[in-house]
């Protein structure tokens, strides 16, 4: 039973791993055009993913925001790889910011909001993400 116990925690460790992995390349892949390998960006145009956001995911509406932006809401991966990155996103790049009490992103949550694209990311922004010297 232990050496079942021990598999189990084992294959769970790898896919994770592998998770983690494939979220990073998608991120590489997807997003780093703009946002940098680093997650740094290119303020004011494009916003660092570094600063800020850890503290969005803790109100409902900006969960849906960060799903809904364009560059998020229209990148050509799946639900699931969406919502793998975006959380990778938030804890590698913000873990100083994020709530204790962390839900990460669900794929149906991410894929609800990323159906629903914004019309007006910038005025989404300056409501959840207000402009700041490190934006």
């Amino acid at each position: 039973m232990k050496a079942v116990r021990e598999l189990l925690l084992l294959m769970t460790c790898l896919w994770l791993g592998t998770t983690q992995a494939e979220a990073r390349t998608d991120y590489l892949l997807h997003c780093s055009g703009c946002h940098l390998p680093d997650g740094s960006g290119m303020p004011p145009e494009v916003p660092s993913l570094r600063t800020g956001i850890g503290k969005l995911v803790s109100m409902p509406a900006s969960r849906d925001y960060i799903a809904r932006v364009p560059g998020a809401s229209q990148v050509p991966i799946s639900d699931a790889q969406l919502t793998a990155v975006l959380n990778w996103v938030l804890t590698t790049f913000n873990a100083d910011s994020l709530p204790a009490n962390l839900s990460p992103l669900t794929v149906d949550e991410v894929g609800r909001s990323r159906r629903n694209v914004l019309a007006d990311p910038e005025k989404y922004r300056q409501q959840f993400w207000p402009r700041t010297a490190n934006y």
